[in-house]
């Protein structure tokens, strides 16, 4: 099993990581810039203070060379920055002859600067003494001015400019920790904020594994996560809601089971104890088998078909059919049903209708089950009104009874499957839902309207009609 990653240690490796290496790139960055700039401005300052030395010389140097040496003695010796820049005179075998500070420098150190400038006019060189100290040297040849001297140079310490970048360097770097604190507080707080309800979540959906919808997730979050929420809450109620809407379904299927199959093993004992010799008792109870066998034959195709269309097998064997035909046996069935528990069946049967494109089995098992809830659902004394015509290119068939209704509330749920609006009448709450899809495969609708309880419900199904073939 893999190890499992936490979101908060994803993000930590992921995006900190990032932005800790972003920081860091223009930390130095900075750093860089600043350094380049300190540096970049005293040596500005250099050139500036080096080429007014040489603008003093070039004024003498049309005097004799004892007057152009002591001038460039009496410069170095009077050079009033002499605590900060030591300015010096190379001669022209590239020895520094004369300082400011009257200490003359080590002969083995190098002079990139001095080199550089009797090649390009002008040379700088950042760099180290043998002692360790940071210096900045700038060089500017003489040649032209003095054979004697080669070149003027300057140098002076970067140790205060290192001290001021390294002030700068310490800011630069607190706030870069101080960002990244933020960060870090702020991501695992956002972090947190996502990872607190999955977790609760993850614990409550094993929870709904085993079938617990007691509890539900609460919710302060108004974005996606509040979204997931919710529509979490809004599976587990419709669980709830299947989960016993199912159980209601095994009780009612097996109360209806239970009744048929009582009435069959009485009757059949009866007859077993009898023996025949009674025609009466015989005919009686064969009727009652052969009607309560009929009955759970029934019930059990209303669980298949259930069942096919739950697994996707559910099909249709489809042609040219005659509806009227199909709803004439319909009603056929249940007339002498309806006449015995005293309920009057109208059938308003046009003349003619035009043909529907279907399965001419599976709609006469709509109209069965559509009259037999209108006779179910109705007492003695209640009318069935059955109508059929013909509009907008569409059949429509309507069944109507003056039964016991359906409450407002219940009106929505009547055609979801296991669903029972009244549960003093016989049904599995199946019949219904597989009508309406039988109905919504052959590309039409099948909607119910009541006034409310004791009011009545009128069930209207609509096919579109088959266009009529032209001939050739």
């Amino acid at each position: 099993m893999a190890k499992r990653k936490s979101i908060t240690k994803r993000w930590i490796i992921n995006n900190l990581g990032v932005i800790i290496l972003a920081l860091l790139v223009i930390q130095m960055a900075i750093i860089y810039a600043i350094q380049n700039y300190f540096y970049n401005s005293a040596k500005q300052y250099l050139v500036s203070k080096i080429n007014a030395v040489t603008s003093v010389l070039s004024i003498h140097s049309h005097d004799s060379a004892a007057n152009f040496s002591a001038e460039m003695r009496n410069m170095l010796e009077t050079f009033n920055e002499k605590d900060k820049i030591e300015l010096m005179a190379v001669n022209s075998k590239g020895r520094v002859v004369l300082t400011s500070s009257g200490f003359s420098p080590d002969a083995s150190a190098s002079m990139p600067d001095y080199e550089e400038a009797m090649e390009k006019g002008e040379g700088s060189y950042v760099g180290r003494l043998p002692g360790g100290e940071k210096i900045l040297a700038v060089s500017v040849p003489i040649s032209a001015i003095n054979s004697e001297y080669s070149s003027v140079r300057m140098v002076t310490s970067l140790s205060e400019i290192d001290d001021t970048i390294k002030t700068y360097v310490i800011v630069i770097s607190v706030i870069c920790l101080l960002i990244i604190a933020v960060i870090i507080f702020t991501g695992l707080f956002f972090a947190g904020s996502i990872v607190k309800p999955i977790r609760q979540i993850s614990s409550i959906a094993r929870k709904f594994a085993i079938g617990d919808f007691s509890v539900r997730i609460s919710n302060n979050s108004n974005d996606e996560i509040g979204d997931l929420c919710t529509a979490i809450n809004h599976m587990a109620d419709e669980l709830s809601n299947a989960e016993a809407m199912k159980n209601e379904f095994i009780s009612s299927v097996s109360h209806e089971l239970r009744t048929p199959l009582t009435a069959i093993k009485g009757w059949a004992e009866t007859l077993m104890i009898d023996g025949g010799s009674n025609p009466d008792t015989m005919k009686k109870g064969v009727g009652v088998i052969v009607a309560e066998t009929e009955r759970l034959s029934q019930m059990v195709e209303e669980l298949l078909d259930f069942s096919r269309m739950q697994n996707g097998h559910f099909t249709l064997q489809s042609g040219t059919m005659d509806i009227l035909a199909e709803l004439g046996d319909a009603v056929l069935i249940y007339s002498d049903k309806a006449r015995r528990e005293e309920i009057t069946i109208n059938y308003n049967e046009p003349e003619m209708l035009p043909f529907v494109f279907g399965d001419k089995n599976r709609i006469r098992q709509v109209f069965i089950n559509i009259i037999d809830n209108a006779v179910k659902y109705s007492s003695a004394g209640d009318t069935v009104t059955i109508n059929a015509s013909e509009k907008d290119n569409n059949v429509i068939v309507s069944v109507s009874d003056t039964g016991c209704g359906i409450k407002k509330s219940d009106l929505a749920k009547v055609k979801t499957k296991f669903y029972k609006a009244n549960h003093t009448r016989r049904g599995s709450g199946i019949g219904l839902a597989v009508a309406d899809e039988i109905i919504t495969m052959h590309g039409g609708t099948l909607e119910l309207s009541s006034g409310g309880e004791g009011k009545g419900t009128t069930v209207t199904i609509t096919l579109p009609a088959q266009a009529p073939q032209t001939q050739s």
